[in-house]
């Protein structure tokens, strides 16, 4: 799939007592990116979970930091599929401030697709999978 872009704004309760990003929530952009990612392709995950009894759990996450985002600032989270297994995808995503286009975050997120009763590993519906492209 094309890169997806998800645009966030900083609130103060995204920062710590530096004025800066806290680290764990970085990861929140990028959760909010996959969701929306999902959407636009027409799933929304309380509908997979009851029609499909499927959700998505995260795996692993490798991140590097590279630059503070701070308070209002405008970002724009990238999230884009570069690995599609049949019960996973990788996504590689960034997070970038959008007045100048400065990369302050990026990594690789593992989602598990997984069967929402037991939480053992299940195959990504296929009308999903259907409209994947890596």
């Amino acid at each position: 799939m094309n890169e997806f872009l998800w645009p966030v704004r900083v609130y103060y309760e995204d920062t710590d007592a530096g004025g800066v990003v806290y680290y764990a929530n970085y990861l929140k952009f990028m959760e909010r990116a996959r969701t929306e990612w999902l959407r636009t392709l027409g799933f929304e995950q309380d509908e997979l979970i009851a029609q499909h009894n499927v959700l998505f759990a995260v795996r692993r996450v490798t991140l590097d930091y590279r630059q503070p985002a701070r308070f209002n600032d405008k970002l724009l989270v990238s999230a884009s599929v570069t690995e599609a297994g049949k019960a996973s995808l990788t996504f590689t995503q960034a997070i970038r401030r959008e007045a100048n286009n400065v990369l302050l975050c990026d990594g690789q997120v593992k989602i598990a697709s997984l069967n929402a009763l037991t939480f053992r590993p299940r195959t990504i519906p296929e009308e999903l999978q259907r409209k994947l492209v890596v």
